[in-house]
């Protein structure tokens, strides 16, 4: 790691486990002094061996973006141990969006129109610090408390890159969650900050129905319908209720040519979102013309294709994860890291720390430090086969 480093009495006692990724165990986390808890994602330090750059990306990315915005969860700290490192984020306990949409009772399209607003703000906010997040999924997108007012968050940027300002990188390896990626991601012509708005044109969709644009029977065929920009608003009976103005919105973010696709202020300024609580079809039993509920055929629609999506992106997931690791044949290294994950996360989820642990916190990098691994890890930069950079762009993201 880079910047200056101290071994200290640990801050934090670790407790029970919250979740485990492909390749981070996440652990709720109290601050030893002020009582606290956070989410503590915890990544074993042999699944890092030569492969450093996930592990600055994702802090250097994080450190950035943590300046207090509402809606963006934050890293608070982050330290290691002799066998792990652990990032302390702010711990959501208000739930994922979609079970939140599901235990309203009632749900409109002014709701979907306020939350994509707010998130579309937070994405607006984190490409003006030159961000790109590349994983924009319902499931990364959690309320901070159950509280009905609580904010929305954006969660996990583990497959976020830094970018430098006022540039256009182009990124090429394949990342994200594929029924959220966008075209030039399949098509492999590098990518940037308009795969995010895409991605929120999947998400307002499924906000709007229940269901993704691009549902289709093989992974071949989600991936030619995605490339091809191949999507309706179909069937038509989970349409009926939503306004040609909000399709008109998802139209405008799914634009298949990332150079005419709109920026994060430019979909703000989409009349579905600037004009407040204007745009809804009218419930015809309502004597007053109220707004129809959708959660009805939102649940319907959602509960039919759970089974056949879990079973397509599980899928893909394999295979996307072997092509991160693998864009030339499978090795030795490959099949050894992956039949060792499981003892890794097992390894990590057994260590408990508290206050009677030294650990070496890690101090903050300069704004040079920074800048310094922005230009290092991008990936036009040559570091050395394609294999190895491959791997170390693997995502340490909880997942």
């Amino acid at each position: 790691m880079s910047g200056g480093a101290t071994t200290v009495p640990c801050q934090y006692r670790t407790g029970k486990t919250l979740g485990s990724g492909t390749y981070a165990i996440v652990k709720e986390a109290v601050h030893i002094k002020t009582g606290k808890y956070y989410a503590c994602k915890v990544i074993n330090k042999k699944l890092m061996q030569g492969r450093e750059y996930m592990v600055r990306n994702e802090i250097a990315v994080l450190k950035k973006v943590s300046s207090g915005y509402p809606n963006i969860v934050t890293l608070r700290d982050y330290f290691e141990t002799q066998h792990n490192l652990y990032l302390v984020f702010d711990l959501c306990t208000g739930g994922e969006l979609f079970d939140r949409i599901c235990a309203k009772g009632s749900y409109f399209e002014q709701d979907a129109a306020q939350l994509v607003r707010t998130i579309m703000k937070a994405v607006r906010y984190i490409h003006e610090c030159g961000i790109v997040h590349r994983d924009l999924k319902p499931e990364n997108l959690l309320f901070r408390t159950p509280a009905e007012e609580a904010d929305i968050m954006i969660a996990d940027f583990g497959l976020s890159r830094v970018m430098e300002e006022e540039k256009l990188q182009l990124l090429t390896e394949i990342c994200g969650t594929p029924g959220y990626m966008a075209p030039e991601i399949f098509k492999k012509t590098g990518h940037s900050k308009p795969v995010d708005i895409w991605a929120m044109g999947v998400i307002t969709y499924f906000l709007l129905c229940g269901y993704t644009p691009f549902d289709r029977d093989t992974q071949q065929e989600e991936m030619e319908a995605i490339m091809a920009g191949d999507y309706k608003f179909e069937p038509v009976e989970y349409w009926t209720n939503v306004s040609e103005t909000a399709k008109e919105f998802v139209t405008y973010c799914l634009t298949v040519d990332p150079t005419e696709r709109p920026t994060a202020e430019e979909a703000l300024q989409h009349r579905w979102l600037a004009d407040l609580g204007e745009h809804f079809v009218p419930d015809p039993t309502s004597p007053s013309g109220a707004p129809t509920n959708l959660l009805p055929n939102i649940q319907k629609a959602f509960n039919a294709k759970k089974t056949f999506r879990k079973a397509v992106l599980g899928m893909m997931a394999v295979k996307r994860m072997s092509t991160l690791a693998h864009p030339m044949s499978p090795t030795n290294q490959h099949h050894e890291l992956r039949n060792n994950l499981h003892a890794y996360k097992e390894e990590s989820e057994k260590e408990m720390v508290d206050q009677g642990h030294e650990v070496i916190h890690m101090h903050s990098d300069s704004d040079a430090d920074v800048d310094r691994l922005k230009k290092e890890d991008d990936i036009s930069q040559d570091h050395g086969d394609a294999p190895t950079k491959a791997l170390s762009h693997l995502s340490i993201s909880d997942k």
